[in-house]
C-alpha cells in the first residue's frame, strides 16, 4: 500500500517539473511581455501582421500596419514583440517615418 502512494506522489512530482512548472512560467512571461507593451514598439500579431503601436489602452492597441493605415487589435493578440536592435525599418519599411 505505501509504495502505491509513493509511486503515485513521485509520478505527480514528474508531471508537476516536467509539465506545469514549465507552463506556468511561460504564462507568466507572455503576462510580462503584453503588460510592458508601450507606444512606439514594432510587434507582430497572431495572425502575422507587423505594426507599430500608436495608442495603448487598456485591453487594447492600436497598430500602424502602414502608412495612413491603423487597426485596433486586443492586447493579448500581441505574438511577439520585436528585439531592440530590430527597427520598423529593417522588418517593414513602410512603417517607417
Amino acid at each position: 500500500m505505501t509504495s502505491s502512494l509513493i509511486m503515485i506522489a513521485l509520478m505527480f512530482g514528474i508531471f508537476y517539473f516536467l509539465l506545469i512548472r514549465p507552463q506556468q512560467t511561460q504564462q507568466k512571461k507572455r503576462r510580462e511581455m503584453l503588460d510592458a507593451l508601450r507606444k512606439g514598439n514594432t510587434v507582430i500579431t497572431v495572425g502575422g501582421i507587423y505594426g507599430q503601436i500608436v495608442d495603448v489602452k487598456e485591453d487594447s492597441l492600436i497598430l500602424q500596419i502602414a502608412e495612413n493605415v491603423r487597426v485596433r487589435a486586443v492586447r493579448s493578440s500581441i505574438n511577439t514583440v520585436l528585439g531592440k536592435g530590430e527597427s520598423s525599418k529593417d522588418v517593414a519599411p513602410e512603417l517607417a517615418e
